[in-house]
């Protein structure tokens, strides 16, 4: 179910995998994105199941509406509604687990441990372009925090992420740590590189977690597959 898991304090932070959940499939089998032609029941079953390997129901768990943009949104508490669009969540509430859904796009896990403040950041190539990593710790330091940690989770490769010349020199425009080449030496962007460039200075460490999406059958890739699952980048607080 997961592929890395870690606590420091109160703070509990875990990256999932496909293992260990019901759909079946393209999604199999611990698919917890709800929009990506799953059978519904199979999905809420899936986050049901995750939410008692962390300790909380599955009500507690926060899920957003990423439509690749910069936008933040502060929880308090389960959503009464829909989620809504953004790409980042942040608070100061014990008790929830913000998430973020991937497939190639990078998670970021941000968390000051001893403000108690968490967030979780959505960056594919549009919101890394569009700055949504940094507006998230703008989001954090409105609710308290200052000495931020990050950890930037498992996403495609560059050697994996080969894109059109022209997309390279837009993103590289404004971010210019994104450059990169392919495996076969065609034009490609590493945006786990990128997201650790626009944290730096931002926040008191970076850490970058191992592994590529595509490369790593554990876990969902868009890249790979195309119809596919979607796997978590988690963070929560214990009360």
């Amino acid at each position: 179910m997961f592929v890395w898991r870690e606590q420091i304090g109160t703070v509990n932070l875990a990256v999932t995998d496909r293992d260990g959940g019901v759909s079946s499939g393209a999604w199999g089998s611990l698919n917890l994105a709800a929009h990506v032609g799953d059978d519904p029941d199979a999905v809420a079953h899936n986050r049901r199941r995750l939410g008692q390997a962390i300790g909380l129901g599955p009500d507690r768990l926060v899920f957003m509406s990423q439509v690749h943009g910069a936008g933040v949104a502060v929880v308090e508490g389960p959503w009464d509604a829909e989620p809504p669009e953004v790409d980042a969540l942040v608070t100061a509430t014990p008790g929830l687990a913000l998430a973020v859904l991937v497939a190639d796009c990078t998670p970021v896990l941000l968390a000051d441990p001893q403000a108690g403040v968490l967030g979780v950041a959505h960056a594919g190539r549009p919101g890394l372009a569009a700055g949504v990593v940094t507006a998230a710790v703008d989001a954090m330091a409105a609710l308290g925090a200052s000495r931020v940690r990050a950890w930037v989770g498992p996403s495609i490769c560059p050697a994996c992420y080969e894109v059109p010349e022209s997309m390279r020199a837009e993103v590289a425009a404004l971010v210019p740590q994104a450059w990169a080449l392919s495996r076969t030496g065609t034009a490609a962007l590493d945006i786990a590189a990128g997201v650790r460039a626009q944290l730096a200075g931002r926040v008191e460490q970076v850490e970058q977690l191992p592994g590529c999406s595509r490369e790593e059958p554990r876990l969902f890739s868009y890249r790979r597959d195309r119809v596919t699952g979607r796997f978590a980048g988690l963070l929560w607080r214990s009360a």
